[in-house]
């Protein structure tokens, strides 16, 4: 699997999980977006660099969503989701890799 797929997986799930709870003002169905699209992204880590890794990039794809609620309070929403993804993804991009 291309490592971009897990990678786009994530930051559509942080980013995509955010916008869907904010625009519909529905928790759940964002935490929805986000936990199919944290599956998503696993499957991909796991085939592209195994399960350690993968439960790895799991759970720093959940810690950013929780680190993102402290982090908010004190540079906004937006820049807290944005500043969360870009470090997940950068994690993603390193580490989901498919090992040779």
């Amino acid at each position: 699997m291309n490592a971009l797929l897990p990678t786009a997986f994530a930051t559509a799930g942080l980013l995509g999980g955010y916008q869907t709870a904010r625009a519909t003002k529905n928790r759940q169905l964002g935490g929805a977006v986000l936990a199919a699209a944290g599956a998503a992204a696993y499957v991909g880590w796991k085939k592209n660099a195994g399960t350690g890794t993968a439960v790895a990039l799991t759970a720093t794809y959940v810690a950013a969503f929780g680190g993102s609620h402290p982090l908010a309070k004190k540079m906004g929403s937006w820049p807290a989701v944005y500043t969360v993804t870009a470090a997940t993804a950068v994690a993603s991009l390193l580490l989901g890799r498919a090992k040779k």
